[in-house]
């Protein structure tokens, strides 16, 4: 019998996205295609500008300069390996194991070379792309202030492909052992184990790298040992270091193919081990993944807990509220990345206690309170971030039993409401614990302690409402992946609309800020004039409309879902 080329196997793949493309257009999708390309430009005309900058200031800086941009570059490169070994050991669970095609494939006279070289090429597109589009300013920033010339983007291309290819092959092959390890019934579980990896390896890079020491020379003995360190690669069996080196060597006409030889075979060598690994392993893991999943989850205990907390709620109220924690607990791939969460809070913590505001030196109170200051702007970010995992997904996840709740008699702004309020608490005490902790390790005045926690209280209050509000505005029921629906149109509007929302707080702001920072200077006392008391009430004005208007225009969308 002829076996389908891979052409075949990926043709069904191909077509789905082109119909998904055609639906688009035929519902008027060229405007999200005008704005999802004009915000790809503006930010990256934003990453351009900030690293041609930096860049452009080392490449003043004689001998040194293309030290640090070579050794900025390789912390770039390792901090992308890092995120894609994770993104496809979780991307590749769902693609060789829990995608629905695969029925179909795994029963087809399909060679299974061609099946693990299809799903690969899956895991690595959807675990990869947001990184090879971050690349494209960080690179053209270093082809410009080098001169690389138009040669510089073929080689730049041969020299991230390969980078991207390797931690896809590493995260499959690691899934794969890991799915025939463990009994069958916990393969879901596995992620768990993968974000306690992750959360160690990222805690140890940190600890290995030390970045703070870069921007510190004096604390080296000479300069001699500041250049050693300049010098000294990372690691110099990593990916990244060869495409660091690469890069750097064309750009300073010092060409050298030892790296990219490097490159390409060891990619080429991984596909073949991995290849071999998924003939011997897959079969197995396959019919193991097919098992039903045992489930930690009792219905008493939430009742006896939260239910107990809720019970002067209405039963409606009650009942989806427990339901929501249910379901969330019960999914593997959404709990399990609360470890990945704390190990967030402890890195953002680590890079805040590395600024050099913590090493005894006399630090003027107005750095101290500007760090504070622009930190609500990073908090915010961060929480944003974390909204579009966790909140913004919450209607699509619902999937076609959206249909059920609809047309039931049940009220579905209760539904809403308790998806808000399961999101937004714990958010809150995350975001309250981000910046009171910072303004701690900060020592920030008392102004500026209750200026920040009154101002991130807001700001969650309408993140997470922003983030319902564009879940509900675009969903995704038809997904097979719980973690491709942040990278969705809808979460990227989302992530837009947060950053637009950010901007204008912090602008509102930034004038009572600096009129306390004045008067502080000048030994007066702090007070509130007209001007101080409009911004904070435009401010609240802006977080209350992003807190009430992203809520009704997605109960408005709720209440006219047709199925």
């Amino acid at each position: 019998m002829t076996q389908p080329s891979l052409r075949h196997v990926l043709q069904p793949k191909w077509r789905t996205a082109l119909q998904r493309l055609r639906e688009e257009r035929a519902r008027g999708g060229h405007g999200k295609l005008i704005v999802l390309t004009t915000v790809g430009a503006l930010f990256w005309l934003g990453v351009f500008g900030v690293l041609y900058k930096i860049l452009k200031y080392f490449r003043g800086v004689e001998e040194l300069g293309p030290l640090l941009a070579g050794k900025l570059l390789g912390l770039v490169l390792l901090s992308f390996i890092s995120i894609l070994i994770l993104s496809n050991v979780i991307t590749a669970l769902s693609s060789f194991f829990l995608a629905k095609d695969l029925d179909l494939l795994v029963s087809a006279p399909v060679d299974w070379l061609r099946l693990y070289l299809a799903k690969l090429g899956e895991t690595l597109l959807h675990s990869s792309w947001m990184v090879a589009l971050m690349a494209v300013p960080i690179l053209a920033a270093y082809g410009v202030i080098y001169q690389g010339g138009l040669l510089f983007i073929p080689y730049a291309v041969l020299t991230v492909v390969p980078m991207l290819v390797l931690p896809a092959v590493v995260g499959s092959a690691i899934t794969l052992i890991l799915v025939n390890i463990f009994p069958a019934r916990r393969t879901r579980d596995l992620l768990s184990i993968i974000a306690l990896g992750a959360a160690g390896g990222v805690i140890l890079l940190f600890r290995i790298i030390r970045p703070e020491q870069l921007a510190r020379p004096e604390g080296f003995r000479n300069l001699l040992d500041f250049i050693t360190v300049l010098r000294t690669p990372t690691s110099p069996f990593l990916p990244s270091e060869w495409a660091t080196k690469a890069i750097m060597g064309y750009l300073r006409h010092s060409l050298d193919p030892l790296p990219l030889v490097l490159l390409w075979t060891t990619a080429a060598a991984f596909i073949t081990l991995g290849a071999l690994l998924h003939r011997e392993l897959f079969a197995t893991g396959f019919t193991k993944a097919q098992e039903g999943a045992e489930r930690f989850i009792r219905g008493r205990f939430w009742h006896w807990t939260i239910g107990a907390l809720l019970r002067p709620l209405p039963v409606a109220k009650r009942e989806f509220v427990l339901k929501d924690i249910k379901l969330f607990f019960r999914d593997t791939t959404q709990w399990s990345q609360l470890i990945l969460l704390a190990v967030l809070v402890v890195v953002y913590l680590f890079n805040i206690k590395a600024l050099p505001l913590f090493r005894g030196e006399q630090v003027p109170f107005f750095y101290v309170t500007l760090v504070s200051f622009l930190n609500l702007g990073l908090s915010g970010f961060v929480l944003a971030s974390i909204a579009a995992r966790f909140i913004f997904p919450a209607v699509s996840l619902e999937g076609r039993q959206m249909w059920l709740l609809r047309s039931s008699p049940l009220d579905l702004r209760a539904l809403l409401w308790s998806k808000y309020w399961v999101g937004t608490i714990p958010l809150l005490v995350l975001a309250l614990l981000l910046t009171g902790l910072t303004n701690v390790l900060l020592k920030v005045s008392p102004f500026m302690m209750v200026v920040s926690l009154t101002t991130i209280c807001a700001l969650t209050l309408a993140i997470a409402a922003l983030a319902l509000g564009f879940g509900a505005l675009y969903p995704q029921f038809e997904t097979e992946n719980a973690a491709q629906i942040p990278t969705s149109f809808g979460g990227l509007v989302f992530m837009m609309a947060t950053i637009a929302l950010l901007a204008a707080v912090i602008l509102c702001l930034a004038g009572p800020v600096y009129a306390y920072l004045r008067a502080a200077n000048a030994g007066e006392p702090v007070r509130l004039d007209g001007l101080a008391i409009a911004a904070f009430t435009a401010a609240a004005a802006i977080c209350a409309a992003a807190t009430v208007i992203p809520l009704r225009i997605g109960l408005k969308k709720m209440e006219g879902f047709e199925f």
